[in-house]
């Protein structure tokens, strides 16, 4: 079976097939850069690393570009609060994104072009838009003519006849528009405000201008696949098919991807409506709901779980859920660091990579499931099975000094589990290959103490308090395990 996505553009799956045989362009749309990262914000970066990953496993060249949007309304009012500069608030705020992802295991782009680089490709492509009819200079600021593009919408699928007036995004309200559909290429300065020099006067660009110039002057003029979060599709995403295409004559990208929305409540995590939780505050243990340090790779495990085009609702039980589930993945990914020379491996060492051509039935199984328009969740299935399976030989070589499966089958499956958690990002080792440090020690009389206290809650039925405790204790190094009549052994593996 061969790879399919659901292309937004055509509203249906297709086979994917890049313009240039074995090489694949990527966009994605960055962040605005003047604040923290949220779960939304990571969600996205992390299904487009997962997209780009099996793209390389795949055996395609990828050249992944991901923008930085540093000229913006929120980043000046930011700097106004602070008394510094739109510079110093986006270099800040860059570099806590890339402490953020980097925690997340999300590889870096190949590039991070920023506006504030691309002025003068902006006013290329403005220029361009004006000499064909579709912008106009009005007031200081500059227009495109929406009414000229006659397939303007077609990603959205709406209308221009349905569309309320003012509905461009982040364009200023101003009455020199001809329509009040049309959006902004170029905004006049505002006396105190940062400015670029212009043909039309000093000012500074529009959003939508943004990416359909960094993507002509990073990738080309077509691209194999523009990413971006669903609430993006409109205005953002069809103003660029129109700019683009307007000033081209081609498509601006050949697949349109989406993902789903993080909700809180069934609303949607933004920071305009106040509901959001950074990343670093749900890694470093702020969170109030959840109020202990997350492990990255369990936030990371959180997201795929669910399809990428689905709305991912944020709880502290779905979060608590994650960090047992990569307890479990960790204990399998680690198995030969633990095992491996009791079981005489000749080899401790995981795959560097694992073939996606080997005559393996849990690779099989793998493909089959990302292959389906990026199935993280099916995929995942399999990563458990083959992990279940090594705990459960763990333990038994723990208790009974010997396994039922023999031991170069179990080299063999975890092999293949690591090489698909490569494939996933879900890796039980650090940046770099380090080891992963050691759990903290804690003495028995506390660890008997918090049984106790873990059994009582069951007893109560309160199974939410029963599992902080049995996560408390897995974070230290603690295993435990349930046995028939009510029983609890743990041991430290």
């Amino acid at each position: 079976m061969a790879l399919t996505l659901y292309n937004t553009l055509t509203k249906q799956p297709q086979p994917f097939i890049p313009i240039l045989p074995g090489q694949v362009s990527i966009y994605c749309c960055g962040v605005t850069v003047y604040d923290d990262c949220h779960l939304g914000h990571g969600r996205s970066y992390l299904t487009w690393d997962v997209l780009r990953r099996y793209l390389q496993w795949q055996g395609y060249g990828v050249r992944y570009v991901q923008n930085f949007t540093d000229i913006d309304d929120k980043i000046l009012h930011r700097a106004q609060a602070e008394g510094t500069t739109m510079a110093a608030v986006s270099d800040r705020y860059i570099q806590h994104y890339f402490e953020d992802m980097r925690r997340l295991n999300i590889l870096d782009a190949q590039v991070y072009p920023r506006v504030t680089e691309h002025i003068e490709d902006i006013h290329a492509l403005i220029r361009q838009l004006e000499a064909k009819g579709y912008a106009y200079a009005a007031g200081g600021d500059v227009y495109y003519r929406v009414a000229q593009f006659a397939e303007y919408g077609q990603l959205s699928g709406r209308s221009l006849e349905g569309m309320q007036v003012g509905a461009s995004g982040r364009a200023l309200v101003a009455t020199a528009k001809a329509n009040p559909a049309d959006f902004v290429l170029w905004k006049g300065a505002k006396p105190g405000e940062p400015a670029w020099d212009s043909p039309w006067g000093p000012g500074r660009p529009g959003w939508h201008i943004e990416c359909s110039a960094m993507i002509r002057s990073q990738l080309g003029l077509t691209i194999d696949i523009h990413g971006g979060g669903g609430d993006l599709v409109f205005p953002h995403h069809d103003n660029e098919i129109a700019q683009s295409q307007a000033a081209h004559g081609q498509p601006l990208a050949r697949y349109w991807l989406h993902n789903g929305m993080v909700t809180v409540g069934g609303e949607k995590m933004s920071k305009s409506l106040g509901n959001f939780t950074t990343l670093r505050d749900l890694l470093g243990g702020r969170w109030a709901p959840y109020p202990q340090p997350v492990e990255p790779m369990a936030v990371r495990l959180f997201v795929l779980q669910g399809h990428y085009r689905k709305p991912l609702d944020f709880t502290a039980t779905a979060i608590a859920t994650a960090v047992q589930g990569w307890h479990t993945l960790k204990a399998g990914l680690q198995f030969g660091d633990r095992h491996g020379k009791t079981l005489g491996w000749a080899s401790l060492q995981p795959p560097v990579t694992l073939s996606p051509t080997e005559e393996n039935t849990w690779v099989q199984a793998f493909q089959r499931a990302l292959d389906h328009d990026l199935n993280t969740s099916e995929g995942l299935a399999v990563l458990f099975d083959l992990a279940k399976g090594l705990q459960r030989e763990g333990n038994r070589l723990l208790h009974e000094g010997k396994t039922q499966v023999e031991p170069d089958h179990l080299w063999h499956q975890w092999q293949t589990l690591v090489g698909l958690g490569q494939v996933l990002g879900l890796e039980a080792k650090e940046k770099g290959d380090r080891p992963v440090e050691a759990p903290p020690l804690v003495d028995d009389s506390a660890i008997a103490e918090l049984i106790q206290q873990r059994q009582q809650a069951r007893q109560q039925r309160d199974f939410a308090t029963a599992d902080r405790i049995r996560d408390r204790l897995a974070g230290v190094g603690v295993v435990v395990v349930d046995q028939p009549h009510g029983a609890v052994r743990w041991h430290r593996p």
